[in-house]
């Protein structure tokens, strides 16, 4: 990465989505960046809402430390002279500190977040445009209100930047200082949908995107561990066929492409501490058979990652935390993480023990 023109060099430019303004977005967002440490490391545009922004930085005694520039005005040369600014969508006058619940008004505000924030990432940064994306936490029903037809962030950016294949990897660090790191093969599915829609393709792709994105975390030959999706990973077809029928087959293929792959595994084994130790990156079949784990173990510094996107993409590993918005109580420290991470993978090395905030 060339020096950036404000003089300090490697610095990359860093886009953060505000998320659901009812939520905790503007919270972790203004906590995270008020860090001298954080701002450090690259120059930031949050897109979003600054009334929202200033109430909160207010709640939490911080003084106001970016630049505001109004929706639609060219923001570049703020850029050179200001860590952060804050690009202001005000004509949506969303008061969400009296909301901290789903609405259509917020699905709007944060599907018009996202969509700046894609756009910018789409562009050269010379002509306004980001490294990464960084977004805060959605809420999924008020999309859902404002009509929006992705249940979630990947499948979103999945279809903006028309990519091909894509999963959510999930990386923090355990109580004793281990990495955890997670692939899901299949993402926001409902349970008893489960089923029909896991597929070789879908195991085999989550491993391959995730193999390729340890990888460039400096580790050259990824271990990787497979859970089954039955209760004692079918116990050879008395609890189902799927994992003989289908996850089998998909580390057949894997280990055929080189991939140093194992199982598939009883899921209620596979995340013990003795087990984890054996394996650099873990692949669960649905959601909660890998998020339960992951943030029992590191709910406050893990990250969620997109992989198979042309841009970098992480997210706090939480959501928009309705009960303590406005008050407050939101800890910034997953959000720190996602934006360490973001900062170190557009240099091409994150491993998660070195983005974790410890403190």
């Amino acid at each position: 990465m060339p020096p950036s023109p404000d003089g300090h060099p490697d610095r990359p430019v860093i886009g953060i989505s505000l998320g659901e303004p009812a939520g905790v977005g503007p919270e972790v967002v203004v906590k995270a960046l008020s860090d001298p440490e954080v701002r450090r490391l690259a120059r930031f545009v949050v897109f979003g809402l600054n009334e929202l922004m200033a109430y909160a930085a207010d709640l939490a005694e911080i003084e106001p430390f970016w630049h505001r520039v109004q929706h639609g005005a060219d923001r570049t040369r703020h850029e050179l002279t200001h860590d952060v600014v804050v690009v202001d969508f005000d004509e949506l006058s969303f008061l969400g500190r009296t909301t901290a619940a789903a609405t259509r008004a917020g699905g709007q505000a944060s599907l018009a977040f996202l969509d700046a924030a894609v756009a910018a990432a789409k562009k050269p940064i010379a002509e306004g445009g980001t490294d990464a994306i960084v977004t805060a936490p959605i809420c999924k029903e008020s999309w859902d209100l404002a009509g929006c037809r992705f249940p979630g962030h990947t499948e979103f950016l999945q279809n903006r930047f028309a990519a091909k294949r894509v999963a959510m990897m999930f990386a923090g660090v355990d109580p004793a200082g281990e990495p955890i790191r997670v692939v899901l093969a299949t993402i926001h599915t409902p349970l008893m949908d489960v089923r029909e829609l896991l597929s070789i393709g879908r195991v085999f792709d989550a491993a391959d995107l995730a193999d390729e994105a340890v990888k460039r975390l400096g580790i050259p030959r990824p271990r990787i561990g497979v859970c089954g999706l039955n209760p004692h990973a079918g116990e050879g077809g008395l609890f189902g066929d799927e994992e003989g029928r289908l996850i089998a087959p998909a580390i057949d293929m894997a280990k055929e492409a080189g991939m140093a792959i194992h199982g598939p595994f009883p899921a209620d084994t596979l995340f013990t501490p003795s087990q984890r130790k054996r394996y650099d990156l873990l692949v669960a079949m649905y959601h909660d058979q890998g998020l339960i784990p992951v943030k029992m173990l590191a709910f406050d510094n893990a990250v969620n990652v997109t992989l198979g996107l042309p841009v970098v993409r992480t997210s706090p590993d939480h959501g928009t935390a309705f009960d303590i918005a406005w008050k407050n109580r939101a800890e910034p420290e997953s959000m720190k993480s996602a934006i360490r991470f973001a900062a170190a993978s557009v240099r091409g090395a994150a491993d998660p023990r070195t983005v974790a905030d410890r403190g």
